[in-house]
């Protein structure tokens, strides 16, 4: 099975006595260094490595595997500003960072589906963290996408479905075995696809905010936004972030409590 990561299980790492050096366990080989290197440096200056600059780096390498025909079967990827740095002094906003998330997404997919690729590809997106910011419904709530020629248009689609059943659902496209219990009793996402497809390309929309927007050097949220750790993804105290972004993008408006339904 030919395998490519852009990010997800594999990073830079910088000691005290070295220089950079890439860490992956069993990825030697299977994971775009560039890419990595311009995550890398967005984790330490804000003004590098965003997301539209990695969906570049993936671009390039597509355009590479047009020209011949190399293209791996199962690739995983990691576009993370929409964890956004809250409030923090001179880092981008929130909404500047999500959008800019959107913005490398739709990128990527409008390059893809107008690749040689695209009749026989499956893109699955869904959003890190689920358990970040509570719902009405249930706090594990969380959006999910499939993109594919394949994908039914105009339906909506009522099947209950976890992070498990895009994993199960993986599986069977690529004739692969489930890994656990929990894919294996996750429900495919059957009724997202369709027997007959529609290779209509993608046409990526331009942004609709601005996407180099920063943060006031004073105001609520700022001082407990810097005692957030943010040196990497998932550090920054959840329920604290949570409060920080809900203040601010929601004014007057209370925080809602979690909510874990018992039944679905």
């Amino acid at each position: 099975m030919s395998f490519r990561s852009y990010g997800e299980f594999a990073y830079f790492h910088s000691g005290p006595d070295q220089g950079p050096r890439f860490v992956a366990k069993g990825l030697e080989g299977h994971a775009s260094l560039e890419w990595l290197k311009v995550a890398s440096a967005g984790w330490t200056d804000v003004t590098k490595g965003r997301d539209p600059d990695l969906a570049r780096i993936f671009i390039s390498e597509l355009r590479e595997a047009e020209r011949t025909g190399n293209w791996p079967r199962f690739m995983v990827m990691s576009l993370g500003e929409d964890h956004t740095h809250a409030l923090r002094p001179g880092h981008y906003t929130p909404v500047a960072m999500v959008a800019s998330n959107d913005q490398a997404l739709g990128e990527i997919v409008e390059a893809v589906s107008h690749s040689r690729f695209w009749p026989q590809t499956a893109i699955f997106v869904i959003e890190d963290d689920a358990q970040d910011g509570p719902d009405h419904v249930d706090c594990r709530r969380t959006v999910g996408l499939a993109i594919s020629p394949y994908v039914e248009r105009g339906i909506v689609d009522s099947t209950f479905y976890t992070t498990a059943s895009m994993i199960h659902t993986m599986e069977l496209i690529l004739g692969l075995p489930t890994m656990t219990q929990f894919d294996r009793a996750a429900t495919p996402m059957y009724a997202a696809f369709a027997a007959t497809p529609d290779a209509t390309p993608y046409g990526n929309s331009s942004p609709q905010t601005d996407l180099l927007a920063k943060n006031p050097a004073n105001g609520p949220g700022a001082k407990a936004s810097l005692r957030l750790d943010l040196s990497a993804y998932d550090r920054a105290d959840p329920h604290e972030m949570n409060r920080i972004l809900w203040s601010a993008l929601k004014p007057g408006v209370p925080l809602p409590a979690p909510v874990r339904s018992e039944s679905f």
